[in-house]
C-alpha cells in the first residue's frame, strides 16, 4: 500500500505513523555516525512520498498545505532530520506546481521523473560569503552565457539531501549582468561533485553537504528562473521547517512524560509524575505544544483557503509562526530535560539529541531578528 491508495488524509497519516516508527530505530545511530538514512528515504519512496504535493494535473496527488504538514510532522515525531529533509523536497515542488514558475515542460519533466522513479529536488542557496540567502547577498556562483546554453562554476553549503539529490536548483550571478537567476542542475551532469563536510552538533543526519560545480555545462533551458536577491515572496510551504521543530517538541514531552511516569526513587512514594514542580514543567510544555499547532495549523489553513493575492499578504504571519513555533519547541525541549535530570544528558537519551536538533531551527529561514523588525513596521504602518 502507497499514498495513492488512501482514501483520506486520516488514512495517510495513519500510513505515516506505521512506517515512521522503523525512523525512530537508527536515529540515534545516524547522529552518533553523521551518516545519511538512506533505509528512511528508500522507504518514503516506495510509499510514493515525494508525489504527493505535485499538483494532480501533473499526476500527483495535490494535497493541501495542511495535509503536508501533519504528515511532516508524524516523520518530525520519529525523526527530525528526516523530516526537515523531506520537507524541503516536498515544500518546493507544491511551490512550483501552484505558481507555475517554471517552463511547463521543464516542470512537467522533473515531476514525471519524481513520480515514475521518486527522484528528489532541492533548492542551493547558500553560500560561505554570502551567508543567508534572505539577506539578499549575491551569490558568488557564477552563470556564463554559451553558444549553447550556460556553464555554471561555484560551490554551495547547507545542500541538504545531498547524498541522495537528483535535481539542484543552484542560484547564480549571471556574468556580465545585475542578474541573479536559477539554474537546474542534473546529478549527472559533468563538473557535479559532493563534498561531504556536513560536521555539526545538530541535525547531523541530513546531508547537507557542500555542492561543488566545476563549468558545468547547461542547455538554455536550465535557466528556470530570475531572482531579486532578499525578495522572497510570501511561501506557505515553509512552514515545513516549524513543523518539524514542533514534531521534535513533542517527542521529547512524551519521553519526559513517560519517564516521569515510571520513575521512583526511593526517596518518595509512587513515581515522580505526582511531583507538583514536574507537573509544573510538564503543564507547561504541554501549553506551549497546545498553543503551536494552533497557531501553525490556523495559519496553514488560512493559506489553503485564500486566492493567490491574499497570500501575498501573509508573509508576515509565516514568518510570525516560525519565530513562535521554533522558539518554543526549543522551551519543552528545555523543560523535558529538567524533568529527566542529568540521565537527560546521556548520549544514549534520545533527549539530547533532540536538544541539539531543535536549536537548528533557529538557522532555518526567515531569521528571527527579521522577523520582529517586519512585526514592528506592521505595526507602524498601521498607526500613521
Amino acid at each position: 500500500m502507497n499514498f495513492f491508495d488512501c482514501k483520506d488524509q486520516k488514512e495517510r497519516i495513519e500510513l505515516m505513523k506505521k512506517h515512521a516508527k522503523e525512523f525512530s530505530k537508527n536515529a540515534e545511530k545516524h547522529d552518533r555516525e553523521g551518516s545519511f538514512p538512506f533505509e528512511n528515504f528508500r522507504v518514503l519512496q516506495a510509499l510514493k512520498y515525494p508525489s504527493l504535493t505535485i499538483p494532480k494535473e501533473y499526476g500527483g496527488g495535490g494535497i493541501s498545505l495542511t495535509d503536508m504538514l501533519e504528515l511532516q510532522e508524524v516523520i518530525a515525531q520519529a525523526d527530525g532530520p528526516t523530516a526537515l529533509s523531506i520537507g524541503w523536497h516536498m515544500g518546493i515542488i507544491m511551490q512550483l506546481g501552484e505558481n507555475k514558475a517554471w517552463k511547463e515542460e521543464t516542470y512537467r519533466k522533473v515531476v514525471e521523473d519524481v513520480i515514475k522513479n521518486g527522484s528528489l529536488l532541492n533548492n542551493t542557496a547558500s553560500e560561505p560569503a554570502t551567508g543567508s540567502p534572505t539577506r539578499g547577498g549575491r551569490p558568488e556562483t557564477t552563470a556564463t552565457k554559451t553558444e549553447n546554453g550556460w556553464t555554471i562554476t561555484g560551490r554551495k553549503t547547507f545542500t541538504t539531501l545531498a547524498p541522495i539529490l537528483t535535481y539542484f536548483v543552484v542560484s547564480a550571478g549571471i556574468e556580465g549582468t545585475d542578474k541573479v537567476g536559477n539554474f537546474l542542475v542534473h546529478r549527472d551532469d559533468e563538473g557535479v561533485s559532493i563534498n561531504y563536510t556536513w560536521d555539526v552538533v545538530g541535525m547531523r543526519a541530513t546531508g547537507s553537504e557542500d555542492l561543488i560545480l566545476e563549468n558545468v555545462q547547461l542547455d538554455e533551458d536550465a535557466f528556470v528562473q530570475e531572482l531579486v536577491p532578499g525578495q522572497k515572496e510570501a511561501a506557505g510551504w515553509l512552514l515545513h521547517i516549524p513543523v518539524c521543530y514542533l514534531g521534535i517538541a513533542q517527542a521529547a514531552l512524551d519521553y519526559s512524560a513517560a519517564y516521569a511516569q515510571e520513575y521512583s526513587p526511593n526517596s518518595i512514594k509512587g513515581t515522580i509524575s505526582e511531583l507538583p514542580n514536574v507537573k509544573q514543567k510538564i503543564g507547561e510544555a504541554e501549553l506551549l505544544l497546545m498553543r503551536s499547532r494552533h497557531f501553525l495549523y490556523s495559519v496553514s489553513k488560512k493559506w489553503d483557503a485564500s486566492p493567490q493575492e491574499e497570500r501575498l499578504q501573509m508573509k508576515n504571519e509565516l514568518s510570525a509562526v516560525k519565530n513562535s513555533v521554533v522558539n518554543d519547541a526549543i522551551n519543552v525541549v528545555d523543560l523535558a530535560m529538567r524533568v529527566v535530570g542529568a540521565k537527560s544528558l546521556n548520549l544514549s537519551n534520545p533527549l539530547q539529541r533532540h536538544y541539539r536538533d531543535v536549536r537548528a531551527g533557529l538557522h532555518n529561514p526567515p531569521m528571527d531578528d527579521m522577523t520582529i523588525m517586519n512585526l514592528a513596521t506592521q505595526a507602524y504602518e498601521r498607526n500613521k
